[in-house]
């Protein structure tokens, strides 16, 4: 299967297993996407990306517009950035550079505040979006990813231009509109802010156990102890979030946890990092919401326990 040029043209920045999925998917729906890859050029370039997907069906896409430098690249229209957060202030200057005048930039990141961080480092003229991914993918090895389940995407207009217009509508339903196109929900977000937390009741308890425990959801969701230690980390997200501002609906809570009791075993994304020896997404993830929540007078002590661990086992990992 090969890209052809139509509608907008998108860059892909970070183009593992999330960044990978969506690029394969847009490419698959006809989009003239172009990916940026900071390893596994060489493999790509040779046999191309394989998306393998028992409920969307596998695609293999040969050739692939496939570069080492954002100088490279032709100038996009929409960059979609799934990098890790540790690397953010690295990305901007290849954000600008792939960019086209008043390009979209859309952060598929996880964590607190990464678009304001963000914001202060790239163009004024460019638009700025986050991106929460709900979806079930891995990179297998060099271009392969695998795809367990889900795919949407829950996107809200940050800051730019439009910020005078319309405050971002149109873009959202742009946005949305390429992602459907792809076969993926795009439902738009209105409060940023609120769905970056609500996302941080799932990311807080699983990416930091699974590194401290070193497993798997599963584990953690049938053993009686790390049961109530999820969901009492769980409790504390929700709270600390209302402290700030954000209530999140009414039994969220059970939502949240039904997502993931009884199902199949996965590995968050921070214990796939540790295994690798890279640098863990301590400040976007941790950090960040405790400082929020310090800062609103409602602390929580057992997510500050578990980001200390966390900064001593990252530390001692990477030496």
């Amino acid at each position: 299967m090969s890209m052809t040029n139509k509608g907008p043209r998108i860059g892909i920045i970070g183009a593992g297993a999330i960044g990978g999925f969506y690029g394969m998917m847009l490419a698959r729906a006809g989009f003239d996407v172009h990916f940026l890859f900071r390893s596994e050029y060489e493999a790509v370039v040779a046999d191309g990306l394989l998306l393998k997907s028992a409920t969307l069906g596998d695609t293999h896409l040969k050739p692939v517009n496939a570069y080492r430098n954002a100088a490279d690249m032709p100038p996009c229209d929409w960059l979609l950035v799934a990098a890790k957060t540790t690397s953010n202030a690295a990305l901007a200057p290849v954000i600008a550079q792939a960019a086209a005048p008043g390009a979209k930039v859309l952060l598929l990141q996880n964590g607190l505040a990464v678009e304001d961080e963000m914001r202060v480092l790239l163009p004024d003229s460019l638009h700025l979006l986050g991106g929460l991914c709900i979806v079930s993918v891995h990179r297998e090895g060099p271009g392969v990813i695998e795809h367990y389940a889900y795919g949407s995407v829950n996107i809200g207009y940050h800051s730019g231009p439009a910020q005078a217009e319309d405050g971002g509508r149109a873009i959202l339903e742009e946005a949305g509109a390429l992602f459907r196109k792809a076969g993926l929900d795009a439902p738009a977000m209105d409060d940023l802010a609120q769905a970056r937390w609500q996302k941080l009741v799932m990311n807080i308890p699983f990416n930091g156990l699974s590194v401290l425990l070193d497993c798997g959801s599963l584990p953690l969701m049938t053993h009686p102890r790390t049961r109530t230690l999820v969901r009492e980390l769980m409790e504390e997200v929700i709270a600390g979030a209302a402290a700030c501002g954000h209530l999140l609906p009414d039994g969220y809570i059970d939502v949240a946890w039904a997502a993931t009791d009884g199902k199949p075993d996965f590995k968050p994304s921070m214990l796939l990092d540790y295994r690798e020896q890279r640098p863990l997404e301590l400040g976007a993830i941790y950090a960040a919401p405790l400082a929020a929540a310090a800062k609103a007078g409602r602390p929580m002590h057992k997510v500050e326990m578990l980001y200390q661990t966390l900064c001593f086992l990252d530390e001692r990992n990477r030496r």
